[in-house]
């Protein structure tokens, strides 16, 4: 047994108290072996001035769109999306895949990120970044079938399968996967169909992921043409459930709500890019209220931009005073809860909570700072006044990530550099 003890500094416990008491970490399990103020180990690390959190989730991101990070702002998210971010994916490799992923996941561990859910392409360079960074994630590839020929369409698909089948299980078990169908207006009937029968025969370990509710121009299409809004639409085919998380779900009425709640199917609240593409406000008060279990995400770096979850606990609490009138609605509590226990269980993954015997996924915070300081109300801080620069170490699995702010696991001063030379190479081809 190969443990470390977390010593002098505080707990976040899973009921959102905060202790004074010291974590013993098994290297080799993965696991917190005690949480208590006497728990010691052969390694004692001093965090004095620090809480221990678990480790925050992103539960949606495209990881690798780093590289566009800044490319095309201020428009409408159907406009952005066809005029200029697809033409730019079109001529992604899998090498800039690779690199932009690297540089997303230099960004999460430094703000205290341990698990995301990322929907893109060339999965198996996802996976790899994954495993060698340390990382915990849901990975899966990303279907569109609109504009493509029926054979391209369905290649799409089977790709979305196999990776699905393949990865499942990676990285030592850190990496799950799931089938991600774009959304319900960008991926055909047919195909949304066969996504349901494949996964009613597939491991129960395998998720389904997509956008839904996103905009209006999602919600109006299908209501024109099927009488009937987004999520029954997707209650017909089969696609609700409690491997089911959405991205957004934006523009929900009562009856989706209630569709969601008795379905257990999970919601993913992107407040920045929901705010940066004037998508709109998600009801997420109202979620909460109807048991729905909402996790937070950052979505792509082109469209937040970037990819700091404390940042979505913070806007995520505002918006949804704002959406309500009410001060008192998407609590400083419930803020954290959808980046840790709530995430986690969202995108179906271990951690969000510290716990012995648990998942050894923590995020240790430097509360020695200004813009911290009184803590009169820890949690409030985390949700209204943390920064993803005030984490000190990342640790995933019991692996340090990060240890006192420098990267474990990655290099990431050539990652920079080669993300950086990548991006300029790839908006080149786009535009020439």
């Amino acid at each position: 047994m190969d443990t470390y003890c977390l010593s002098g500094g505080l707990v976040l416990t899973p009921e959102l108290d905060v202790i004074s008491a010291n974590v013993v970490v098994d290297r080799d399990s993965g696991t917190i072996e005690s949480i208590s103020p006497d728990a010691s180990a052969p390694e004692m690390i001093d965090i004095s001035g620090c809480l221990v959190t678990p480790g925050l989730v992103n539960g949606h991101c495209h990881g690798a769109m780093t590289l566009l990070r800044g490319y095309a702002d201020d428009k409408p998210l159907d406009a952005w999306l066809r005029e200029d971010i697809w033409p730019v994916e079109a001529e992604l490799t899998p090498e800039d895949i690779r690199v932009g992923t690297e540089l997303a996941a230099v960004e999460m561990i430094r703000s205290g990120v341990t698990a995301f859910a990322d929907m893109y392409f060339a999965v198996d360079e996802v996976a790899s970044v994954v495993d060698t960074a340390g990382l915990r994630a849901r990975l899966g590839h990303g279907v569109v079938t609109v504009a493509k020929n029926e054979a391209d369409a369905w290649d799409d698909l089977e790709e979305s399968f196999d990776v699905a089948a393949s990865l499942s299980g990676r990285a030592d078990g850190r990496i799950q996967t799931a089938v991600m169908p774009h959304s319900l207006t960008t991926v055909g009937e047919a195909y949304l169909q066969a996504v349901a029968d494949w996964l009613s025969e597939a491991d129960a370990e395998i998720g389904l992921h997509l956008h839904a509710n996103e905009t209006t121009d999602e919600v109006a299409p299908i209501v024109t043409e099927r009488n009937m809004r987004p999520i029954e639409y997707a209650s017909e085919l089969g696609l609700l459930g409690e491997n089911t998380f959405l991205a957004h779900g934006v523009h929900l009425d009562a009856t989706e709500i209630e569709l969601l709640a008795e379905t257990d199917t999970r919601v993913v609240h992107c407040p920045a890019s929901n705010m940066k593409l004037a998508s709109g406000i998600a009801p997420i008060q109202e979620l909460i209220d109807a048991g729905i279990t909402v996790g937070l995400g950052t979505d792509g770096a082109a469209s937040n931009n970037d990819l700091d979850v404390f940042d979505e606990m913070r806007d995520a609490a505002m918006i949804g005073k704002l959406a309500t009138g009410n001060a008192e609605a998407v609590a400083a509590a419930s803020a954290v809860q959808m980046a840790t226990s709530w995430g986690a269980e969202a995108i179906g993954l271990p951690g969000g909570q510290l716990r012995e015997g648990g998942v050894a996924d923590l995020a240790v915070i430097d509360f020695d700072a200004p813009h911290l300081t009184p803590a009169h109300d820890y949690v409030s801080h985390l949700a209204y006044a943390a920064r993803g620069s005030d984490v000190r170490h990342t640790i995933c699995d019991g692996q340090f990530l990060m240890q006192d702010g420098a990267l474990q696991t990655l290099a990431e001063a050539s990652i920079l550099d080669e993300a950086a030379d990548a991006a300029v190479s790839l908006v080149d081809r786009a535009t020439n």
